[in-house]
C-alpha cells in the first residue's frame, strides 16, 4: 500500500471512530445492517458501506456530513431502500445516513394546500396523517417510498398523468450540502422569480449534490368521486392507440396503466383477479364529481370500442378499486412468480405519447426475438413504460441477453425523442446512457457536481463520474 493510500485509510478510520463515539447505538457496523444499506430493490449486488448512522434531525445529518467532509469520507443517503438503479451502493465505501427515523409531519397548511415533512416520512404515512383533512398527496410510485427519496430521484408513478411528478409538487427543500452547511430552497409561495431555482436542482440529484432532510409539498383536495375502469384488447397496438386517443381527446384521466398479455396473466394468478383473460389490458382511474367521473368513464368506453376493447368494467366502489390497484402495484412480485427461482431486472423508459405505440411494439418484438421472459407494464398516460426481465443468476448468457435488451430499449427510447428513464433515475446503472441522451450537457452537470462537491463525497459514482 502506498503512503497516500495508507494516509487515506487512516483519515477514514478517524472519521468512523468519531462517528461511532458520537452516535453510540445509532452507529452500526453489523454485517446485516451494512448489506441492507448497500442495496436497493434492483438486481445489482449489494455494495455495503463501512458504517450506518441512524440520524434523527437535520442537525445530526449536518454533523455527520461535516465530519465526513473533514476526512473526505463518502456519504450515501438512505430512505426506505426501494430504488432500482444502484443508488444506494457504497461504490467507494463510506457512511450511509439512514433517514427513516426522521418521519415527522412538521406542518400542514390546509388553507394553502401545502405541508412540510421530514425526509423519512413515506407517502402512505403522509396520506394517513392527512386522512381527516380532506387533502391528499397524489404521487404514487408503487412502493411506499420516503418523501426524501422520492424527491431525490424525481419519482412519479401512476397518478403523474394528472398530478405531475415530484418536480411539479415539491415547493421547497431543506438540504445539507457537502461541507455540512444547511440551506433552505424555495418556499410556500406557489410561484417565485427570485434567483436560481435551486429546488429543481436538488430534485432528481440522487444525493450527489446534497442530502434532502425536509420537503415542502403541494397537496390536493380529495376528489368527490373516484371511478376505476378496466378494459381488455385484442392486441397491444389497440390498447396503446386507445391511450393515445384518450390523451389527445383531452379527457382528464387521473391514471392509465397498461399491462401486456404476459403481465396480465401474472396478475390474474398472483392477485386472484376474476373475470379477465390473458390479454393486453388498460387500468383507468377518473377523478371528479359523481357525474364527471362517470362521464369520463363512458367517454373512454366509447374510444375503447373503436379499437375492439372488451370486458369494459368500471366501478366507484372503494373495495373493488383498491383490489384493482393493489394488483397493479404488485405487478413486480406477480412477474417474479412467473419463473420461481429467477430474479427480476427492472428498467423503464419514457417517450412522447405520439411515439408510444411504435416504441412499445418494437420493444415487444425485441423481447420475442431475444427469447427472455419480460412482462411489460407502464404508466402510459405520460409515455412511461417498464420491463421486468427474468433471468437465472447462474446463467450468465441469459443475464447478458437481458442487459443487451436494456441497452437496445434505452437507445430506442432516446431515438424516439424520449429518455432512458422516466422515473427510476440514473444511479450507476444508467450512467452510460446520459451522454447519448444529453450530449455536452453532461459536462455541465459534471461542472455543477465539482463546484458543489469538490471532494466528491456525496454519493460518489452516481449520475456523473469525476
Amino acid at each position: 500500500m502506498s503512503d497516500t493510500a495508507h494516509q487515506i485509510n487512516n483519515e477514514r478510520q478517524v472519521a468512523l471512530d468519531i462517528l461511532k463515539q458520537r452516535f453510540g447505538e445509532r452507529a452500526s457496523t453489523a454485517p446485516s445492517v451494512l448489506e441492507r444499506h448497500g442495496q436497493g430493490e434492483g438486481y445489482f449486488a449489494p455494495i455495503p458501506p463501512e458504517l450506518v448512522i441512524f440520524a434523527e434531525t437535520t442537525e445530526e445529518v449536518a454533523a455527520v456530513v461535516s465530519i465526513c467532509a473533514e476526512h473526505k469520507v463518502p456519504v450515501i443517503p438512505y430512505g426506505t431502500g426501494t430504488s432500482l438503479e444502484g443508488h444506494l451502493a457504497a461504490v467507494e465505501g463510506g457512511v450511509s445516513i439512514d433517514l427513516s427515523a426522521m418521519n415527522a409531519v412538521l406542518e400542514v397548511n390546509a388553507e394553502d394546500l401545502d405541508c412540510r415533512v421530514q425526509a423519512g416520512v413515506t407517502r402512505k404515512q403522509l396520506n394517513e396523517h392527512l386522512r381527516d383533512t380532506g387533502l391528499f398527496f397524489p404521487i404514487d410510485p408503487g412502493a411506499d417510498a420516503s418523501i426524501g427519496g422520492m424527491s431525490a430521484t424525481r419519482a412519479s408513478g401512476t397518478n403523474a398523468v394528472r398530478y405531475g411528478t415530484m418536480r411539479e409538487n415539491v415547493l421547497g427543500l431543506t438540504v445539507v450540502l457537502a461541507d455540512g452547511r444547511i440551506i433552505k430552497t424555495g418556499g410556500r409561495a406557489k410561484k417565485s422569480a427570485a434567483g436560481y431555482d435551486l429546488t429543481r436542482l436538488f430534485v432528481g440529484s440522487e444525493g450527489t449534490l446534497g442530502i434532502i432532510t425536509e420537503v415542502q409539498l403541494r397537496l390536493y383536495g380529495i376528489p368527490e368521486a373516484i371511478t376505476s375502469a378496466v378494459c381488455q384488447y385484442p392486441d397491444l397496438e389497440a390498447a396503446v392507440n386507445t391511450v393515445i386517443l384518450t390523451i389527445q381527446s383531452g379527457i382528464p384521466v387521473a391514471r392509465i396503466e397498461i399491462l401486456d398479455d404476459v403481465q396480465m396473466a401474472a396478475c390474474i394468478r398472483y392477485s386472484e383477479l376474476e373475470g379477465y383473460e390473458d390479454k393486453p389490458t388498460l387500468f383507468f382511474e377518473f377523478h371528479g364529481t359523481d357525474a364527471s367521473a362517470a362521464e369520463q368513464a363512458e367517454m373512454v368506453k366509447d374510444l375503447s370500442d373503436e379499437f375492439g376493447g372488451s370486458a369494459f368494467q368500471w366501478t366507484a366502489h372503494q373495495e373493488e378499486r383498491t383490489k384493482l390497484w393493489q394488483a397493479r402495484h404488485d405487478a413486480f412480485y406477480a412477474a417474479l412468480r412467473l419463473a420461481p427461482g429467477k430474479v427480476g431486472m427492472p428498467t423503464d423508459v419514457c417517450v412522447p405519447i405520439s411515439n408510444l405505440a411504435e416504441c412499445l411494439l418494437e420493444t415487444k418484438r425485441d423481447i420475442a426475438e431475444t427469447g427472455v421472459l419480460a412482462p411489460i407494464v407502464g404508466h402510459v398516460g405520460d409515455g412511461n413504460f417498464h420491463l421486468v426481465m427474468l433471468f437465472d443468476e447462474e446463467d450468465e448468457a441469459e443475464k447478458q441477453r437481458c442487459k443487451d435488451l436494456v441497452e437496445r430499449m434505452n437507445h430506442r427510447a432516446i431515438a424516439f425523442g424520449g429518455t432512458c428513464t422516466g422515473e427510476h433515475g440514473i444511479g450507476y446503472g444508467k450512467k452510460h446512457f446520459l451522454t447519448h441522451e444529453h450530449g455536452e450537457a453532461v459536462a455541465v452537470m459534471r461542472t455543477l457536481k465539482q463546484a458543489m462537491d469538490p471532494d466528491n463525497i456525496m454519493n460518489p459514482g452516481k449520475i456523473v463520474s469525476l
